[in-house]
């Protein structure tokens, strides 16, 4: 008899348009305006690789600013993805959103963190189906990559001190305050600093620090 199909966990990745000057702002000193906003362009298209590859459930690419430019739309042509805008609020608001959109288990990445795949996503697809109620992987700078959860959980999400190296932190103060279930995987790293350009190189992804910028 054929097993039943894994129920779906909606994926949520958060972008920023790769505008120059804009985006990747502390690595521009190493990497100038262009080549930054290209690095960040390469990364959203790896993060979308790996989301689709994982197969857990449906992928939304929410973007801002609004509307979404060519670049977004080219790459919801390219990527089987939905297309969604970021409201206004903090990063966290953001986040809640995507969540409150989703029909069932949700979980929301960003596009800073090259070293995630699609095992990763998998398992963290699995602790959800499991029933445990929220699923982190975190950053080795002290927030997260990944958060999932069953249900929307605005505690996790309101008047956090994001970009900071107490975001994990504070997560789990709330998740126990909040009584929930939660499992965290190993910790990954991100690409936000000049020192982290050495670890993309020594992972064989040189190659995104020469790609030119698309769109």
């Amino acid at each position: 008899m054929a097993s039943a199909t894994p129920e779906p966990v909606a994926l949520a990745i958060l972008a920023k348009a790769p505008a120059a000057g804009a985006v990747k702002t502390r690595l521009i000193p190493a990497l100038g305006p262009e080549g930054a906003a290209a690095l960040h362009t390469r990364l959203i298209e790896r993060t979308l690789e790996t989301a689709c590859a994982a197969g857990v459930g449906p992928v939304t690419l929410w973007v801002t600013p609004a509307p979404p430019d060519a670049y977004f739309t080219a790459l919801a042509s390219r990527f089987p993805i939905g297309l969604a805008v970021q409201p206004d609020g903090d990063l966290g608001a953001r986040m809640l959103a995507a969540c409150e959109t989703a029909p069932g288990p949700a979980i929301v990445i960003g596009t800073d963190c090259p070293a995630l795949t699609p095992a990763h996503l998998c398992e963290a697809a699995e602790v959800l189906r499991d029933r445990t109620d929220v699923v982190v992987i975190p950053a080795e700078d002290g927030g997260y990559v990944l958060i999932g959860s069953h249900q929307p959980q605005p505690p996790l999400f309101d008047d956090m001190t994001w970009s900071t190296d107490q975001v994990m932190v504070q997560t789990r103060q709330r998740l126990a305050k909040a009584g929930l279930t939660w499992l965290e995987l190993p910790s990954l790293w991100d690409v936000d600093r000049p020192e982290d350009l050495a670890r993309l190189r020594a992972a064989g992804l040189a190659h995104f620090l020469e790609r030119r910028r698309v769109g």
